[in-house]
């Protein structure tokens, strides 16, 4: 049925979650900056912060995408010469997408994370002084396990979206599951059987990474709803 193309379909469908991994990783850490931006006392700052979050969920990803691996590859080789670097630099298409998409939903995580901290009760943080807490202590043990249950929600749509926006990377040249779907519906004329295997991959992938998240969002909700009762 896949006349040898599965195991070409799997490799693209091993970097495609590899892509969507690495992305995540440095959204992650992009949307936490940009939160601690957003909600600092720096008036600077929280308008970095309000300028990124805006403009990059403001822009289509594709054109992001585009903008981001052939402007930034131009801007390279236009500086690299300044630094006595003569020959011409080829981004790898790999690392222009993890860049790209974490670059873009750590806009989108910011919001989230942003939120997440917003909905803690200020009481929890008075608490946690009065019990004889440091600031940091109060932060680790009570306000980021919080944040983490509050944010889940919204991290599991932006993960589930991540993964459906690898497939945009294919146009400049990331040899993912698309990339490899389409060159093989080219080579067997046969675009309906390769694109609805693809689809049956990302399905795959989106309900996995469902059934791990809500096993995270039990582990942080544990005593919440017998509290509340």
């Amino acid at each position: 049925m896949l006349q040898g193309y599965g195991s070409t379909i799997l490799d693209g469908a091993w970097l495609t979650q590899s892509l969507a991994m690495n992305a995540m990783a440095l959204a992650i850490v992009l949307g936490l900056v940009g939160t601690a931006f957003r909600l600092s006392p720096l008036k600077w700052l929280a308008m970095l912060g309000e300028g990124y979050a805006t403009v990059v969920r403001g822009l289509p990803d594709l054109v992001l995408i585009l903008l981001i691996f052939y402007g930034g590859q131009d801007l390279v080789n236009r500086v690299a010469p300044l630094l006595g670097h003569s020959q011409y630099v080829d981004i790898n298409p790999f690392i222009a997408g993890v860049c790209t998409l974490g670059f873009i939903f750590g806009a989108y995580l910011s919001e989230t994370f942003r939120g997440a901290f917003m909905a803690i009760p200020k009481g929890q943080r008075e608490a946690g002084a009065a019990y004889g807490m440091g600031a940091m202590q109060v932060f680790l043990r009570i306000q980021v396990p919080q944040m983490i249950r509050f944010a889940i929600p919204g991290f599991t749509n932006n993960w589930l979206v991540l993964i459906k926006s690898t497939a945009l990377l294919s146009v400049i040249g990331l040899q993912d599951m698309m990339f490899k779907a389409r060159n093989a519906a080219d080579a067997t004329h046969q675009p309906f059987t390769w694109f609805l295997a693809v689809a049956a991959l990302y399905l795959v992938l989106t309900s996995v990474s469902l059934l791990a998240l809500r096993c995270l969002e039990k582990h942080y909700s544990v005593g919440v709803k017998a509290a509340e009762l």
